[in-house]
């Protein structure tokens, strides 16, 4: 039997995640205004959530991953990913990297230009800035006082820093700021902790929101469909602890559901591709053939040199002492590898010199493996990560059954466009030559992934499709803009229905230049003033 749920909304929010734990803080600010936050997860009280390294037990623990997976990947010999999702408030904000970056400012001109009025980057800028508390204060690029903390990582490494100044070498020289707009350069990544702690949307904007009475938080929460009336949402149908149960929403339903499960619910409640629909048993309600569609993540590509000389992750992490000593430094100081990000130092760089704006970015570490989650080798290496910020290649998410509780089809189509191999290629022999550098010689990197004997550009191309990897930025699946295939308008309002906006990372017509958690966060703020205005 199903219940209709208690309480009175004007909004409700489906997914507590990086963008819905935004929105319940901004739209309850007013207080004649009630809402209700529906997360399918938990909440996020697990001490591997706030320890930043915690993050290799958070992939892969369903409690709180999702534990997707992707399809086999053509581009990578057939493989099929691992691909973490969020289950737990704050949703990727708590078992992601922790970087803070915001792409380029010519990201956002180009969603400008194509067709998406007031996202350009003089346009977002002030609601970056708006929830930014930046450790050096406020600027005219930075904010202060916000709730999203950006501080320095606690630890150094000397291995990194040979590597900036082999960079350097290069023509690759320092920045002292990946977020003015223009990321080219090279440095250490900022991160969202306090105080050696992750900082996640949960702390940040839901837990200071949750004391006021007009927002209501329900976890466990999962959302099946939407109500609609014609061709406006009314409300959700949902499963609270498997009760099910409606609640209506008076003014609009908000999908917050990220960028596999926002389509996913569009697609359950009779939104998209009529045809893909019917052949499921779902009746089509609305036809909007981009649902699901643009669907674009960063490969990265991960390479690794074994170092001498020098101290690195591996060594301390396989041996009981470095064991001992890790724990005991982070237990007194909140710092050193505990309180790492997955990545510590970062470069940005052009594949090819024509390019107005970089198109790589580097994520190097001061540790290896085989793939994320294994066991650090036990021999001393970095891993030097490239990704292609501006991928051609275009893949898609769609429901394949009725049911809601199965994980999507996705598909990546990894390396499917001639110019993501042609950069994938260069990428590699870009890392190759920066690992040549005279700074690096005394610690004597010798190539260890793809390795030295692999030289042609058909052999490197091959490799890749063995030690490449998802970067987890899903975006696009519910794109902005007001082309045939735009499933949103600039006002994030989904086309031809009432009462609905999708409001994550899967409105971005095209990918960041970057890591997409800030990115969503400004979309959201910007989101929340355009709902209040126009209520």
């Amino acid at each position: 039997m199903t219940e209709q749920l208690t309480g009175d909304y004007d909004y409700v929010i489906v997914g507590g995640g990086t963008a819905g734990c935004v929105l319940a803080n901004r739209l309850s600010e007013d207080p004649n205004t009630n809402v209700l936050l529906l997360e399918a997860g938990g909440n996020d009280r697990y001490h591997w959530v706030h320890i930043p390294v915690g993050y290799l037990y958070c992939i892969g623990n369903p409690r709180v991953d999702w534990m997707m997976k992707t399809a086999s990947e053509p581009g990578l010999n057939g493989r099929s990913l691992v691909y973490p999702r969020g289950k737990v408030l704050g949703g990727c904000t708590s078992i992601n990297g922790m970087i803070y970056m915001r792409g380029q400012a010519a990201d956002y001109d180009g969603w400008r230009q194509m067709g998406n009025a007031g996202w350009g980057w003089d346009d977002v800028l002030p609601w970056f800035r708006k929830s930014e508390d930046h450790h050096k204060g406020g600027t005219d690029l930075h904010g202060a006082g916000g709730e999203w903390k950006v501080t320095t990582q606690r630890l150094s490494w000397d291995i990194l820093r040979a590597f900036q100044e082999g960079a350097r070498e290069f023509g690759y020289g320092p920045t002292e700021d990946f977020n003015s707009g223009s990321n080219e350069g090279s440095g250490f990544f900022e991160v969202n902790q306090k105080n050696g702690l992750r900082w996640n949307t949960t702390k940040a904007f839901l837990r200071p929101a949750m004391k006021r009475p007009n927002l209501r938080v329900l976890t466990h929460a999962m959302t099946d469909c939407l109500i609609l009336d014609g061709r406006r949402v009314t409300g959700v149908a949902l499963r609270h602890k498997d009760k099910p149960m409606t609640v209506t929403a008076r003014r609009e339903v908000l999908l917050a559901a990220g960028s596999l499960n926002s389509p996913k619910l569009l697609e359950l409640s009779g939104i998209g591709q009529p045809d893909r629909l019917s052949a499921l048993g779902i009746t089509p309600v609305h036809d909007l053939p981009g649902v699901g569609e643009n669907l674009q993540d960063h490969l990265q590509i991960r390479t690794v040199f074994k170092v001498s000389g020098t101290e690195t992750l591996n060594e301390k992490a396989n041996s009981l002492t470095g064991r001992i000593g890790i724990a005991l430094k982070y237990a007194l100081t909140r710092s050193g590898p505990l309180s790492m990000a997955p990545s510590q130092f970062g470069l940005f760089t052009k594949s090819d010199p024509a390019l107005a704006t970089p198109d790589l970015e580097y994520h190097v570490q001061p540790l290896s493996t085989d793939r994320l989650g294994d066991p650090l080798h036990p021999f001393p290496a970095i891993t030097v990560s490239v990704c292609n910020l501006r991928p051609e290649s275009v893949g898609h998410s769609h429901i394949t059954t009725s049911q809601p509780d199965p994980q999507p089809d996705i598909r990546l189509n990894y390396l499917s466009a001639e110019r993501d191999k042609q950069v994938a290629v260069a990428a590699i022999k870009q890392a190759r030559m920066i690992m040549t550098a005279k700074a690096l010689r005394p610690y004597q990197p010798q190539e260890f992934l793809p390795g030295p004997a692999i030289r042609s550009d058909a052999d490197l191309l091959a490799e890749t499709g063995n030690i490449a990897t998802t970067i987890f930025h899903p975006v696009g699946t519910c794109k902005m803009g007001t082309d045939p295939m735009a499933v949103v308008t600039p006002e994030l309002r989904v086309h031809g229905v009432g009462g609905l906006r999708v409001i994550d990372a899967s409105i971005m017509p095209k990918i960041t230049s970057g890591n997409t958690a800030s990115p969503v966060i400004m979309i959201a703020e910007k989101a929340a003033d355009m709902i209040r205005s126009s209520a």
